[in-house]
């Protein structure tokens, strides 16, 4: 059990997105940090210490654009030897996503445009046909705290996309019939709840942070 933000904006392409999804990271953290000063000193204390001053960077921070393309081709001549290897049309795991983000960078970035076979069939396709208009933002301690796309408007394409993943399209009717009689360009992005609030908080483990937790063998049924 989980709960996921999910905005969705008419009329706005990846870039759009982005800033979003941006000023919403940067709202959040300027919000709690004013209305709850004194929880955050208890866990900068006692939790992570060091959180105050990780939350103020990252709202005080600029953060970077790389593409999927450039951050394959950064992770192969660094020189670091990682746990999961590293190609172009891999899915980046956290150390790759932190490396960037820690090493590289030393800020936080917007990974976009990633390989359509890693990403599901709604993302509108690029032009070059090989990547789709997703984003994930990354952040340094972490890794990937949102994902989102520019969503695929166009019908035909759409059904392309469909066909190349075997998925039939009697089963998502109602989906191509939102595009039947044309549309307009949207995007959105999903933010995991628990998960901004772990980072606000520096608390480790999702499962302390959820509104009802579940630790196994202390439910005597």
């Amino acid at each position: 059990e989980f709960w996921m933000i999910e905005p969705e904006i008419a009329f706005a392409d990846l870039d759009d997105d982005m800033a979003l999804a941006w000023d919403m990271i940067r709202h959040i953290i300027s919000h709690v940090m004013e209305k709850c000063p004194a929880e955050l000193a208890f866990f900068d204390k006692f939790v992570d210490n060091g959180l105050l001053e990780r939350l103020s960077a990252l709202r005080d921070a600029e953060y970077a654009k790389v593409t999927y393309t450039e951050a394959i081709d950064i992770l192969l001549k660094s020189g670091q030897e990682f746990k999961y290897p590293v190609y172009w049309g891999v899915d980046l795991q956290t150390e790759h996503e932190r490396f960037l983000t820690e090493k590289v960078y030393k800020k936080p970035i917007f990974l976009v445009d990633y390989p359509k076979e890693i990403k599901a069939f709604y993302m509108r396709l690029n032009d070059d046909g090989k990547t789709v208009a997703a984003m994930d933002l990354l952040v340094p301690g972490v890794g990937e705290i949102i994902g989102g796309s520019q969503r695929e408007e166009r019908l035909d394409v759409l059904k392309a996309r469909m066909a190349e993943l075997s998925l039939k399209e009697e089963d998502y009717w109602w989906y191509l019939n939102l595009r039947k009689y044309g549309g307009t360009k949207h995007a959105g992005y999903g933010l995991g709840f628990e998960r901004i609030i772990m980072y606000l908080t520096g608390v480790s483990n999702i499962r302390d942070v959820i509104p009802y937790p579940r630790t196994v063998g202390n439910a005597e049924f």
